[in-house]
């Protein structure tokens, strides 16, 4: 098992962690409808936001506040074992949205919750592009009988546009930008696939014929019965994400010819960001276990968009 030091517990169902200029990480508590801070010097924890629904993904956007995907909310459910199971959606479900949290005062403004009269249906990751706009994922809704499809999608962050780029497309969960941003990474939960396309403009894909959503091209996918979750890249262009089952951060090139997989003690392993003086500290998200743990990383993660403007 990788080495690694846990830094906080009892979180309830763990995603979008978001490392601090001054050391400390945000964490989404999906199951608790919160957006909390992690101390990291005293290893405490505090409540920043309630979001209500059901917050997934998070990053620091252009005015420094906190955007979070969330999914409208699930029905969930704790296990002899202590852990957490999401259901279908939760009773007062409308539909998810896309969230901004000022960390200074805790207050919570919906950006979004449609896109061209459609409601966004589940929210799940985002990534801000060096122009200040966000690509996010909808995973879509399960019901009992039926299945609301997700999509991608582009935005701005002063509310002013949200635009769909791909539709339908088949429970897409992580979403990442190459160092250059001139490609767009997608992972595709139930497939476990990771999908590249090459990016035309800001928001923009290029469209490839017969190529599979328009113009992807699969790089990367996992042996035997597993699924994919969120995900970042490092330094060097490769793409880091979460894969549960046989829980485990799967590493792949940009190319996707060299795939490697770092085991992690959950089977519900959601996500991954970097921090650290050097960037050289991995921190994940353990759903299952209710924890977050950082562990070293043999090369830098990439800094995200903005990140120096979160203070609060």
């Amino acid at each position: 098992m990788s080495r690694y030091e846990v830094l906080a517990t009892g979180l309830k169902f763990a995603e979008g962690p978001v490392y601090l200029p001054n050391g400390d990480l945000l964490v989404v508590e999906i199951a608790g409808g919160c957006l909390t801070r992690i101390h990291t010097a005293t290893k405490t924890k505090s409540t920043v936001a309630i979001t209500g629904g059901g917050p997934n993904g998070a990053a620091v956007g252009p005015d420094g506040r906190i955007y979070i995907c969330n999914n409208g909310g699930h029905v969930w459910k704790e296990d002899a074992h202590g852990i957490l199971h999401a259901g279908g959606p939760a009773p007062d479900y409308r539909s998810g949205s896309i969230q901004a949290v000022d960390l200074k005062t805790g207050n919570v403004e919906t950006i979004y919750d449609s896109c061209g009269g459609n409601p966004l249906t589940a929210p799940n990751d985002i990534v801000f592009d060096r122009e200040g706009g966000f690509w996010f994922t909808d995973l879509g809704k399960g019901h009992t009988r039926h299945i609301m499809r997700g999509g991608i999608y582009y935005a701005l962050a002063d509310g002013s546009e949200i635009r769909e780029v791909i539709f339908p497309f088949s429970r897409p969960n992580g979403i990442a930008l190459s160092p250059d941003e001139d490609k767009l990474y997608v992972a595709e939960t139930d497939t476990t696939r990771v999908w590249s396309f090459d990016i035309a403009a800001p928001g923009q894909i290029k469209e490839v014929a017969n190529a599979p959503y328009g113009g992807g091209t699969c790089i990367m996918t996992l042996p035997g019965y597993r699924m994919l979750d969120s995900m970042a890249v490092d330094a060097e262009g490769n793409i880091c994400v979460a894969a549960r089952v046989r829980g485990a951060i799967a590493v792949a090139s940009p190319d996707g010819k060299s795939v490697r997989e770092v085991p992690m003690p959950d089977p519900h392993t959601t996500n991954i960001c970097f921090g650290g003086l050097d960037m050289k500290t991995a921190y994940i998200t353990l759903a299952d276990l209710g924890q977050l743990v950082a562990m070293p990383w043999p090369c830098a993660g990439l800094k995200p968009n903005f990140f120096d403007l979160a203070v609060g």
